[in-house]
């Protein structure tokens, strides 16, 4: 593997601070070796060297490039696969559950006002509704809301409510929720990673890993280099294919986005006023919002896996303008996609490899919140706090035979299973 500049999208040409660490060269020691500058590897590095730990982030490519640097920078609370994970937790499963849903998103704000983070962050997001058992579901969710005091406005909207709040008549309701939020993700990756060097942590880029010796103290080996750690993390969700065990326990998805041009006041008043962020609820979904700069950011999964503009352009333009019919002489200035890791159970995957080798991994598109709580989760773990982590690591995973050699194919079946599923 051959290291690789950030793709070119919308976040990429926007980003404040370009990085350019150093690759990992010589022999060198760490108390902790992560593997992967993503949000998953950057923020549990950041929550070590915050306890004061020597940490050590060895990258492929650059910081964010991956699903990290390229998402639709949806903050979304929850944690996906909640009733398997209840499921598993039993009794206590409200109480603990009530407390992972937001934790994200609480270390999310408090990183961006301790490091001065510019990256954007609002807050303001709608459910949207396109059949009435969503309606069904989100009054649920709006009950159990209330029932737990959460914190933020939140309320369902009618038909006309929703049309209001974003100008469009696509969707049958909305369930609002001031609580999640939005911002641009390359821009806080990056902002943590100088936040973790500014505390000490080594960040080393353009150093794929070719081998991961578990010994009692593992030894990350790459081309021109190697750190030995007494703990290595392994954060490089569906980018990571070098560890065998970790292969067939979590599909690799794609997702794509185009960014329009910048919107016009006019025509941002009459599409997103309140600049709140929208995603619907099926699993071939569709999302957007509104950059800092008011261009749409649209996203939505489909059945490919390259990764050319203009084919980019081609699936998703008509999805947007079936929403937005308003905004068809708007041109596209961006598009470009990303794979997120989703396991079939569809719950994130936290556990060991080995005694001193975790990973953590499989958020299925809720990764912006669950990549933060995932880091300090680990860094307990490390730590030798280990209830949080081991409610995940209990939780074994479901691993599909044949799915690393034939993930394509079985992820285009599956697919075609929820699209069909989202229509009925």
């Amino acid at each position: 593997m051959q290291p690789q500049a950030h793709p070119a999208s919308y976040y990429a040409a926007t980003v404040n601070d370009v990085t350019d660490f150093a690759p990992l060269r010589g022999e060198q020691n760490a108390d902790v070796c992560v593997i992967g500058a993503g949000f998953t590897g950057i923020s549990t590095a950041l929550h070590l060297a915050e306890r004061g730990y020597n940490v050590h982030v060895v990258e492929a490519n650059r910081v964010g490039w991956g699903a990290s640097g390229r998402n639709g920078g949806q903050i979304i609370g929850g944690i996906s696969g909640e009733k398997n994970l209840a499921k598993h937790l039993g009794k206590d499963a409200h109480h603990v559950l009530r407390e992972l849903r937001w934790a994200g998103h609480g270390i999310i704000r408090e990183r961006v006002q301790t490091y001065g983070i510019k990256c954007d962050l609002k807050f303001g997001y709608l459910d949207v509704a396109i059949k009435e058992r969503h309606i069904r579901d989100f009054e649920t969710d709006f009950e159990r809301l209330k029932k737990d005091d959460f914190p933020y406005e939140v309320r369902m909207l009618s038909r006309d409510e929703t049309q209001e709040a974003i100008g469009t008549s696509a969707y049958i309701g909305a369930l609002l929720n001031m609580g999640n939020g939005h911002l641009h993700p390359l821009n806080m990756c990056v902002g943590e990673a100088r936040a973790a060097e500014s505390l000490g942590a080594t960040i080393y880029e353009q150093s794929p890993v070719l081998n991961i010796e578990k010994d009692s103290r593992p030894r990350v080996v790459t081309q021109n280099g190697s750190v030995t750690a007494d703990a290595v993390v392994i954060a490089g969700n569906a980018y990571h294919t070098l560890e065998k065990k970790l292969r067939g326990i979590m599909f690799p998805v794609n997702s794509f986005i185009i960014a329009t041009e910048p919107l016009s006041e006019d025509m941002v008043r009459t599409v997103n006023p309140k600049d709140l962020a929208v995603c619907d609820p099926n699993f071939v979904l569709e999302y957007f919002r509104l950059s800092a700069d008011k261009r749409l950011l649209f996203g939505g999964r489909c059945n490919y896996f390259g990764r050319d503009p203009e084919v980019i352009k081609k699936n998703l333009r008509p999805r947007l303008l079936k929403v937005y019919p308003q905004l068809a002489n708007v041109g596209i200035d961006y598009a470009w996609g990303g794979t997120i890791g989703v396991p079939i159970n569809r719950v994130p995957q936290l556990g060991r490899v080995s005694p001193t080798v975790f990973y953590c991994q499989g958020y299925s598109g809720h990764g912006v919140n669950v990549t933060h709580l995932a880091g300090t989760i680990i860094a307990d773990a490390i730590a030798g706090t280990v209830e949080r982590f081991d409610m995940f690591a209990n939780l074994k995973p479901f691993i599909v035979p044949g799915a690393y050699v034939f993930s394509k194919p079985m992820v285009a079946l599956g697919m075609l299973y929820y699209r069909i599923k989202d229509r009925l």
